[in-house]
């Protein structure tokens, strides 16, 4: 079916779906945000019966039961407008690109598939942009080898997804409609009536390409980080051959290695993925036994600053009387502009305005236990507390978090201190 001339007469319809796609979009960015504002605001709106709890549990469990962890319903609305759009995107550009050569395939199925991982699973070490463009392209090489070679169509068929998974695997681009890319270069059909030798490029590879500039485009609206990245390794910051003060005690790589070769089997996670979200469950864990305690109850109250009109030799006067590593920079109006130490006027020339660093900033109703990534991660020494206009409120530094550790009954869940 040739979409192209029909699509020009429904711009206006394709702008009313962009706009709603936006507005969803824009919504879904900023919904942690809303969460916390309503939070802050009406701290009371949560202390519902345990059975009006109970009952929008159960429902929503009943509209909407994901498969894969972390999956809510609004991504995956949010993933069926990507789809939409993507699909759409790839079909109308590529109905411009064969404007000369109608009998061209705008799409093949196996794109759709590709939309499926694109859009619903963006993290997923199978939905990365070189995945989807080179797995689609080698395993569609692969079928047009294998139907030209082959004669026998049940051996061919056979051979070539098995063939295309062994080339994927060698190329590291892995991906599961690149099987069916294979596949449908050997069973032939229109597509390949039309494409011949050219199938892998045209329109393989031209559709993988525009399908992922579309999802680039649109998770950046959607507030998702593709292509994805996993999180930084942790490292020492004092270049030193020591581990990092995060990796000395608990687990390592070396145990997240031994910890997948125990189960036999391939997750659809990358490595460093999993370590990241096993010392988010370690962090989650603390703040379940040990979070009643917030930054309020242990941040410093009497707040020694400089001003970014100071110069650094105030910022060095004021960090050698108090004995302390680190100052709050306030702008003009007095809001936190950023924080200066030993390490930054360090660096200094001899002179100089003041240098201003990025400052670590929390909440007063934080959870005091969750300071401790930041703290411990070798760069930074202090915490600023800031109210929701950027004021200075506190400093926690890590001394007075250890202190706090260093005391079981204030930092003991209820019903677990002696």
């Amino acid at each position: 079916m040739n979409f192209g001339p029909a699509w020009i007469g429904h711009r206006r319809f394709a702008g009313r779906i962009g706009t709603i796609c936006l507005v969803l979009l824009k919504f879904e960015a900023h919904k942690h945000e809303i969460v916390q504002f309503r939070a802050r605001r009406y701290p009371m709106s949560d202390n519902r019966p345990a059975a009006a709890q109970d009952l929008g549990g159960r429902i929503r469990s009943f509209l909407f039961a994901p498969v894969l962890p972390g999956a809510t319903l609004g991504q995956r609305l949010i993933g069926c407008l990507g789809a939409l759009a993507g699909i759409c995107v790839t079909g109308f550009a590529s109905a411009l690109l064969y404007a000369h050569h109608p009998q061209l395939p705008l799409i093949v199925a196996p794109i759709g598939a590709s939309a499926v991982l694109l859009f619903a699973v963006p993290a997923s070490p199978l939905a990365q942009p070189w995945p989807i463009i080179g797995g689609n392209t080698i395993s569609a090489i692969v079928g047009v080898g294998v139907g030209y070679y082959v004669e026998q169509p049940m051996i061919a068929i056979g051979l070539a997804v098995g063939l295309a998974i062994l080339a994927m695997s060698l190329t590291l681009s892995l991906h599961p409609p690149g099987g069916a890319a294979a596949l449908t270069a050997v069973l032939g059909g229109t597509a390949m009536q039309h494409s011949g030798l050219w199938f892998p490029f045209v329109p393989v590879a031209i559709n993988s390409i525009l399908l992922v500039g579309t999802g680039i485009v649109f998770h950046r609206f959607s507030g998702k980080s593709y292509p994805h990245r996993p999180a930084a390794a942790v490292v020492n910051a004092h270049s030193t051959a020591d581990p990092p003060p995060a990796l000395r005690a608990g687990f390592n790589s070396a145990d997240i290695d031994a910890a997948i070769a125990g189960l036999n089997e391939t997750l659809d996670i990358s490595r460093a993925d999993i370590g990241t979200l096993l010392r988010e469950v370690e962090l989650q864990a603390l703040l379940r036994q040990r979070g009643e305690v917030s930054c309020a109850d242990i941040m410093s109250r009497n707040i020694v600053a400089v001003t970014t009109a100071d110069r650094p030799e105030e910022a060095r006067r004021l960090l050698l009387a108090h004995d302390i590593r680190t100052l709050p920079v306030l702008d003009a109006e007095g809001r936190l502009a950023g924080i200066v130490g030993l390490r930054e006027l360090a660096a200094l020339p001899t002179s100089g305005a003041l240098p201003v660093a990025a400052a670590a900033t929390a909440r007063p109703l934080d959870p005091a236990i969750g300071l401790l990534p930041r703290l411990t991660d070798g760069v930074s020494h202090a915490v600023v507390v800031v109210g929701d206009d950027r004021r200075v409120i506190g400093i926690i530094s890590q001394t007075d978090l250890l202190a706090t550790l260093a005391r079981p009954g204030a930092v003991s869940a209820p019903g677990l201190s002696g």
